[in-house]
């Protein structure tokens, strides 16, 4: 293809400019209650953490008149603002207690300037959302949305939108779907797995445990087929606005009532051979029957809510559920894990999932 200047490319009859910030920040009140949030007057403080949502947030706050602050505008190649990470590393990760530690400081005790804080990471399609409880875990925060949205604050919705999360997302998502009488579709990890849904309005909210997540507009139309950590962050200051009541609040009375869980991701050492093995696993050859004292209700190797192999596999029983996938990049296997029984049965479904693991390996 032959190359072109600038100047005469921006010439040519068949260039055409679009302001893509401008267009999204106009068209945010077809997706949120905007109208709400300004005139609760929810004081927001956005962090974009250095990365692309830095303008947008500032033409947001200006746009709909919302009492919005930037809180860290700045944009440093050296990201030296960032408070280090678990292992001492810089990363934008808004999921993350230490990199948001900055953030949750704002918000610690009564005097927190602001109802609702905010995180974005660099490509700002992940959310990270802190109240005066302090970084909201994104599983919870994750349950919370989906309460909200389906439980009357999207009427418009199709009858029949579907819960949409990943087979490594929390079970309470399952369990919110079940008090509200919606079908949860579970797929494999990869957020691609929700477009044909949202496409058609047959999934009203897609979300991945990694804090990635996106929901049809307010009248049921597509918004996005990707994340949008901006969406998220503004749904939180929509949830506070309706309710009077933060996100961890709600999330909180979701505890009460259905469960509380622990959750956890830890890893395991591996062979390239034992990580080729784990992803091509067929449930026909997980002998286990038992996992932590509670008989297994299902082995499963393919998604149960499209029937896509899952690279890996997940075992799960009344109160608990494990799921194993080998890692792109290290001689690791990742073991997601999650107990409705406690902390300490958390660790006994840990070790118990590398039992089921190697014996399956081994067979």
């Amino acid at each position: 293809m032959p190359r072109f200047q600038l100047a005469k490319a921006l010439a040519a009859d068949t260039t055409q400019k679009h302001d893509f910030m401008a267009a999204y920040v106009r068209d945010l009140p077809s997706v949120i209650d905007i109208d709400a949030i300004r005139e609760a007057g929810v004081r927001i403080g956005a962090d974009p953490l250095g990365g692309a949502a830095v303008d947008y947030w500032g033409a947001i706050g200006e746009e709909h008149g919302l009492n919005l602050t930037v809180v860290n505008p700045e944009v440093d190649p050296r990201w030296a603002f960032m408070t280090l990470d678990w292992d001492g590393k810089i990363r934008m990760d808004c999921s993350s207690p230490s990199a948001m530690a900055s953030l949750r400081g704002l918000m610690a005790g009564d005097s927190a300037p602001y109802d609702i804080a905010t995180g974005n990471d660099a490509d700002a399609d992940r959310h990270g959302i802190v109240t005066r409880d302090g970084l909201m875990n994104p599983n919870h925060y994750l349950a919370a949305a989906i309460a909200y949205l389906y439980g009357g604050a999207r009427a418009q919705w199709p009858a029949d939108a579907r819960i949409g999360k990943t087979l490594v997302s929390s079970s309470l998502i399952d369990r919110v779907g079940a008090d509200l009488g919606r079908p949860v579709l579970e797929v494999p990890v990869g957020f691609k797995w929700f477009v044909p849904g949202l496409l058609s309005g047959e999934v009203g909210f897609g979300g991945e445990e990694s804090a990635g997540a996106s929901f049809l507009r307010r009248n049921g139309g597509v918004w996005t087929t990707d994340k949008d950590g901006i969406l998220l962050c503004l749904l939180a200051s929509e949830i506070t606005a309706v309710t009077g009541a933060s996100p961890a609040v709600l999330h909180r009375s979701l505890v009460e009532r259905l469960g509380e869980s622990w959750y956890a991701r830890v890893d395991a050492a591996a062979s390239k051979d034992e990580k080729a093995r784990l992803g091509a696993l067929a449930p026909e050859q997980v002998p286990a029957t038992s996992l932590a004292g509670q008989p297994i209700t299902a082995k499963l190797t393919a998604a149960p809510g499209n029937g896509a192999k899952i690279g890996g596999l997940k075992v799960t029983t009344d109160d608990a559920w494990f799921a194993a996938r080998p890692s792109g990049t290290e001689d690791v296997y990742k073991i997601y894990a999650e107990s409705f029984v406690s902390e300490s049965h958390l660790g006994e479904v840990q070790a118990a999932a590398r039992e089921v693991v190697s014996e399956a390996l081994e067979g």
